[in-house]
């Protein structure tokens, strides 16, 4: 519960220190992609302190570039 309670706060932390910059500045539309990434890795970070078991990219990568490897390898023997 420690855990989850740091990552908010840090995510409290980085919003305050980047948002008013981009407020003033008048960048609505990155203040929203900052918002959702934020949240994004927030979520990240907690379901990580919980030990949930989360997808690792890579097996994502491999899943999509297989079959082409596959048919790069037949093709080539």
């Amino acid at each position: 519960m420690l855990a989850i309670g740091g990552i908010l706060a840090t995510a409290v932390v980085i919003a305050m220190l980047e948002v008013p910059g981009l407020r003033k500045k008048r960048q609505v539309k990155e203040i929203w992609l900052f918002m959702i990434l934020l949240l994004f890795g927030t979520g990240v970070g907690i379901a990580e302190s919980l030990h949930l078991p989360l997808p690792n990219p890579l097996d994502w990568v491999s899943y999509v570039y297989r079959p082409i490897g596959q048919l790069v390898d037949s093709a080539l023997n």
